[in-house]
């Protein structure tokens, strides 16, 4: 079987995004009824409420993507057995991304709905896991910046908005504008360095330029945290 190296952060298209985001959704919310038929995750993806944005996939798309998401080792086909009759669909981000439900809630809100504030994070993952407080999101998007080579990173403040974002890095969806930096790039106007230099030693520039900009981005992930840690009155025991 294909699989996924651990360090490794996938690079997803729209329908993959929506369709990991529906499967983890799902094995959280309804157990009972997962692993998901073709059925049940085309509806999953196509649901209007808590959407963003809300498509109209085919089933033909769906499965196109489950199947190539199999490929790299991120879902399961799970075969008809104990009278069932119909193939059925699981993720596996759990095993090879090393994630926990807390963190896969986290995680499923953000390619489901787009970029969230810590306060949306918490209220949106109430029916999959449990936060006493914000700063228990906080300590999650902290370990989800440090896995894979980062899963989540903070989404620059645009005019009006109070308060700061966060966006999964596992690709695009649909719709989505500005939903965060790509793979490796600074936050524009968000950090203070110039021009970074290529590494020595003979690393090639791409993948130093990108190490740097994701160097960064955890740099600035853990300066906007340590800022709602202070708002909330915690400090580093807190955690």
């Amino acid at each position: 079987m294909s699989t996924v190296e651990p360090s490794a952060r996938p690079d997803l298209d729209p329908v993959q995004v929506r369709v990991l985001g529906a499967l983890v959704e799902k094995e959280l919310t309804t157990p009972q009824q997962y692993p998901l038929t073709l059925n049940a995750l085309t509806l999953a993806c196509n649901q209007t409420s808590n959407r963003d944005p809300v498509v109209a996939y085919d089933e033909a798309t769906v499965e196109l993507a489950v199947r190539t998401l199999k490929q790299q080792g991120l879902t399961r086909f799970v075969h008809p057995t104990h009278g069932r009759s119909v193939l059925r669909y699981e993720q596996r981000l759990r095993e090879v991304l090393g994630l926990d439900d807390r963190q896969l809630a986290v995680l499923a809100v953000l390619l489901l709905r787009g970029p969230q504030t810590v306060g949306e994070l918490r209220s949106r993952t109430e029916r999959m896991a449990e936060f006493d407080d914000l700063g228990e999101v906080v300590h999650e998007l902290e370990l989800l910046a440090d896995q894979a080579g980062g899963l989540v990173a903070p989404v620059p403040r645009r005019a009006g908005q109070k308060e700061g974002r966060y966006a999964h890095l596992l690709g695009s969806a649909d719709g989505e504008v500005d939903a965060g930096p790509a793979p490796g790039a600074p936050l524009t106007g968000e950090t203070d360095g110039g021009p970074v230099d290529p590494p020595a030693g003979g690393t090639p520039p791409s993948v130093g330029a990108e190490l740097d900009g994701l160097r960064r981005e955890v740099a600035e992930l853990r300066r906007r945290l340590d800022e709602v840690r202070s708002e909330l009155g915690m400090d580093d025991r807190d955690g």
